[in-house]
């Protein structure tokens, strides 16, 4: 995990709510068991053409494949984003596309928590903000958000403030770059004279004679 304090970035407008984790990466592409290569299937059935001559190419209506919001680090979905399963392959895909923060109404509660694990900020709005920022960054690409982790605020460059609430855990890792795994380390040497010590009182206890 990258640490993240402060974010700047144009955001892709997604005005749609209920997002749920089969549409942000599908059943079928669920095969692979690295974390990475997820992000060319992100939302595969609304950025491929599904039906026609044309099926399995790129749907140039899809916000995803403008050439505007290629590189936006930020998404802005609606409310209830990331419902349905709890596969973490959800958030793996949103990182491995490129974002960094969600911005959304209400999340799905598992979701939430796969991708604060896995390096994201997901922001929580209220719908008139979200709403106004969905606006802005949809008239204008080039609309820049700024997400600051550690004052927990966000701006815009149109004058637009909001604060957000975090758990002060999860806000400690992702200014840290911390992931499950990355906790456990900070403890190493601990952990490595807990198992010395082990090893050798093992090893130190007679051990029954076993008959042939």
């Amino acid at each position: 995990m990258i640490a993240i304090n402060v974010l700047t970035s144009n955001a892709a407008p997604l005005d749609i709510s209920n997002i749920d984790t089969d549409q942000i990466i599908p059943k079928q592409f669920l095969k692979r068991i690295e974390r990475t290569g997820y992000g060319e299937f992100l939302f595969f059935d609304w950025r491929r053409i599904q039906e026609g001559p044309d099926t399995g190419k790129e749907d140039p209506g899809f916000v995803l494949n403008s050439p505007a919001y290629k590189g936006a680090k930020i998404l802005i979905a609606g409310k209830n984003f990331g419902c349905g399963s709890s596969r973490e392959h959800a958030a793996w895909a949103l990182s491995d596309f490129g974002f960094l923060a969600v911005i959304a109404p209400t999340f799905a509660d598992i979701f939430f928590s796969n991708a604060g694990k896995n390096g994201m900020i997901l922001v929580r709005l209220s719908e008139d903000d979200v709403n106004l920022l969905t606006h802005r960054s949809t008239t204008n690409p080039n609309h820049t958000i700024t997400i600051n982790l550690e004052a927990q605020t966000v701006t815009d460059d149109e004058g637009f403030a909001a604060t957000f609430e975090i758990d002060p855990f999860r806000k400690y890792c992702l200014l840290n770059g911390l992931d499950d795994i990355g906790l456990t380390l900070r403890h190493e040497s601990e952990l490595d004279a807990f198992e010395a010590k082990h090893d050798a009182d093992f090893w130190s206890k007679p051990r029954p004679n076993v008959a042939a």
